[in-house]
């Protein structure tokens, strides 16, 4: 096979993330977003001999695993990899997919400890659409000089931004924010940021939801005023204006204008400035309240993480004797829901988390569910493990999605606890991180996921750990 070549086959199977390999008369083809049983067209980009890698140009029969629901952006939108599937077969993929992933250090545990890693399966999401407490949208337009849209990115392009006023995995209070809000600034012919030359105002429109509680956050995301070329303040006004007078299934609380400068694409804050309401939501999850403003981590979907904190509490229960009378160590703790868990039967919880947001949200949100034996500690877990005097008898891990910072995982292994809870939002992290846990002496005694980000290629894995020697 040679690169630009235009070959077919048909799709033998799919690994995370959503790499499927295609058997073609000429050799085996791995490509991005391809689906078991497909029948596709394959255009070669990188070959090695009778293996290669491409890109899907075109589905040229369905597989017979495609029977569910899709919307008008499935295809084009980079965000779902498995609308056109059924709930269960989705479920089934991703579960068989993590079960291959770590195969591998399941095996070297048991050939390490002599036991076999029991697998609890995968746990579907009690809520399959409309299920996302948070998005954030990108302004845009699909083509050079076309409209603006407010939207996500179309898959493989870094400019291009689609519409989705039709999204499936928000529920219509987003999609009618999403709309009106893309009417508002098209009528005003408001320019967005363009991130060529740096030019333009509007940059992302985040929005959060609680699943419970219906409260809405509202943050557009522009560059500062002198980029817009005036003062915004009457603009902003009117926008606000229009935002509370629309009509919502849930309850619009708050909106925080939040001021942009980076290069890049992520939305860090240079200022906020509150401009309606509260800058923050109510939130519920398993008898506990938060408070969530707009940087504070938190599952973005509210009803499968009360599965996921559920099965935590399981692994922790599992520990000899539970977490009763023990300190437990809740590491990248974000706003403190799994310490706040934890700290139910701890003698003492220990959430470290590095965004001083979140940190002061934990703190608030202990105190007002009446936790007196959480303490939340702020700064980068690499640094702040040596300045904490006390022992951990369990550890909880929730790392970012690109996992431990190598140089902090010798610090959580010295400890020496007898078990380690770790969560996974990109289980290739975990799977590269078992490596050394496994030959400092923890075992895999148990491990599942949990689809917490149903029809895009994402899962959640959650493993209890078990020191041996």
């Amino acid at each position: 096979m040679k690169r630009g070549q235009i070959v077919e086959g048909w799709v033998e199977s799919c690994e995370y993330p959503c790499r499927a390999r295609v058997k073609c008369d000429e050799g085996i083809v791995t490509v991005k977003n391809a689906l078991p049983g497909q029948e596709v067209v394959i255009r070669i980009g990188r070959s090695h001999g009778e293996r290669a890698e491409g890109t899907l140009i075109e589905v040229k029969n369905r597989s017979t695993l495609e029977t569910g629901r899709i919307c008008a952006h499935f295809g084009e939108c980079g965000g779902c990899a498995y609308l056109s599937m059924s709930g269960d077969s989705q479920v089934s993929l991703k579960g068989d997919q993590i079960i291959r992933l770590l195969a591998s250090r399941v095996s070297q545990s048991k050939e390490l400890y002599g036991r076999e890693p029991v697998w609890d399966g995968i746990k579907a999401s009690p809520v399959m659409y409309g299920y996302r407490n948070k998005m954030e949208f990108s302004f845009g337009n699909e083509v050079i000089g076309g409209e603006l849209n407010v939207g996500l990115h179309k898959r493989g392009a870094f400019h291009d931004i689609l519409d989705v006023s039709d999204c499936l995995i928000v529920d219509e209070d987003y999609r009618t924010i999403i709309a009106e809000t893309r009417d508002f600034f098209r009528e005003r012919k408001i320019p967005f940021y363009h991130r060529k030359d740096h030019s333009g105002y509007l940059r992302n429109l985040m929005v959060r939801k609680a699943a419970h509680t219906g409260e809405i956050l509202v943050c557009p995301v522009t560059a500062s005023a002198a980029a817009y070329g005036s003062d915004d303040t009457k603009l902003l006004e009117d926008y606000c204006n229009m935002l509370a007078g629309l009509t919502y299934k849930g309850k619009l609380t708050g909106i925080v204008h939040i001021i942009c400068g980076t290069l890049s694409d992520a939305i860090i804050a240079d200022d906020t400035k509150l401009l309606y309401g509260q800058g923050y939501i109510n939130e519920k999850l398993l008898g506990l309240d938060f408070k969530i403003g707009p940087f504070s981590f938190f599952q973005t979907n509210t009803y499968s993480a009360e599965v996921l904190y559920s099965l935590i509490r399981e692994y922790v229960e599992m520990c000899d004797g539970g977490a009763e009378g023990k300190t437990v160590f809740d590491l990248y703790s974000g706003t403190g829901t799994i310490a706040q868990i934890a700290a139910y039967a701890a003698k003492k919880a220990v959430g470290v988390e590095i965004v001083p947001e979140a940190v002061e949200a934990a703190r608030e949100n202990a105190a007002a569910n009446g936790i007196t034996n959480c303490e939340f500690l702020c700064g980068d877990v690499l640094k702040v493990l040596d300045d904490i005097d006390e022992k951990p008898d369990i550890i909880i891990l929730d790392p970012p999605r690109d996992g431990i910072h190598p140089k902090a995982l010798p610090k959580i292994i010295s400890y020496g606890v007898d078990y380690i809870v770790y969560i996974s939002c990109k289980p290739t992290s975990l799977e590269r991180d078992l490596g050394p846990l496994l030959e400092a002496g923890y075992e895999i005694e148990r491990y599942a996921c949990v689809d917490q980000f149903p029809w895009t290629k994402e899962v959640e894995t959650a493993m209890l750990l078990k020191k041996v020697r």
